[in-house]
């Protein structure tokens, strides 16, 4: 197939741009390296430096690669960011989204598999969600995945075009910037490794669902053998709370540290947990790597 990355010099959207390619997939990548970097950008792929929030150069993109399929990475991750400038976080999420669908539509796109949030979408409400509770995000963040899922929703049933949200858990692994506020197992590892103190948000008893880069890279790509439309979860149903993550970065390398904490940030939920039995039945996927072994890979990452 040929699939379009956006974002896919970041995080989360290079690794899914390289399992694709492993895959056979052709590949190519828009991202305007604001976050991303160009040497995770596989050398196999196409390569387009743009932005999405600029329609004229999404246009240009998508009339010279024309995709079967768009992965769509791209976006502004930053939660407390989208409290202080919702109007940031709408322009990159809603528009950019937007730009992307209304030239592609026209240029043969068959199908759309978007990074949605699984933990931002569902507030407070009891755990682990599941995708047939009514979404609840307490941030701008959360309401522009929201947007960007019901966007994708009336494109299929206006041009038939399929999508996939995968909400994802909080995600984690080698090469996740440890400079934003989103990856707190990269900012711990990172700062710890250099004999420097993170601050911990609040007391530290707040939990996540951690769920490891190549476990979700894998379910972009089991979404891609399947007709399903609609939102799945993909995290592992368990919680850590932060002082257990800064524990274990801790217990990995080796040191004597000690908590520091700070304010809480506005935004944030108590907990996260998603349910990921769905995905489960329609994708046969599963979380692989536990959180102590993704805890080391991610250290030994800064480490070399």
């Amino acid at each position: 197939m040929k699939i379009l990355v956006t974002g896919g010099a970041g995080f989360i959207g290079s690794h899914v741009a390289d399992l694709y390619i492993e895959n056979g997939h052709e590949v190519a990548i828009l991202d305007n390296l604001s976050t991303g970097k160009k040497e995770f950008v596989n050398k196999l792929a196409k390569f387009y430096q743009a932005d999405i929030t600029h329609k004229a150069d999404v246009e240009k993109v998508i009339k010279d690669f024309k995709p079967e399929v768009i992965n769509h990475h791209a976006a502004h991750i930053n939660v407390g960011n989208s409290v202080k400038d919702p109007q940031f976080d709408a322009q990159n999420n809603i528009l950019g989204l937007l730009h992307l669908m209304e030239t592609a539509k026209d240029f043969g796109l068959k199908r759309v598999i978007l990074a949605s949030t699984g933990g931002a979408m569902y507030g407070n409400n009891p755990t682990p969600s599941k995708e047939d509770m009514r979404p609840d995000p307490l941030s701008p963040y959360g309401v522009s995945k929201r947007a960007g899922e019901l966007y994708l929703n009336c494109y299929q049933e206006l041009y038939d075009i399929q999508y996939a949200a995968l909400r994802y858990a909080n995600v984690y692994g080698p090469r996740q910037n440890p400079h934003g506020e989103s990856g707190v197992i990269a900012i711990f590892s990172e700062m710890l490794s250099k004999g420097e103190t993170p601050i911990i948000n609040g007391d530290g008893t707040h939990t996540r669902d951690y769920i490891y880069v190549s476990d979700v890279a894998q379910s972009n790509l089991l979404v891609l053998n399947t007709e399903f439309t609609g939102v799945l979860n993909i995290g592992t149903g368990k919680t850590t709370s932060t002082n257990d993550v800064f524990d274990q970065v801790v217990k990995e390398l080796g040191i004597d540290a000690k908590k520091k904490y700070g304010p809480e940030r506005p935004g944030e939920q108590e907990t996260s947990c998603l349910d990921y039995s769905k995905a489960q039945e329609v994708l046969g996927w599963q979380p692989i790597v536990d959180f102590k072994q993704g805890v080391k890979q991610v250290v030994e990452w800064y480490r070399s």
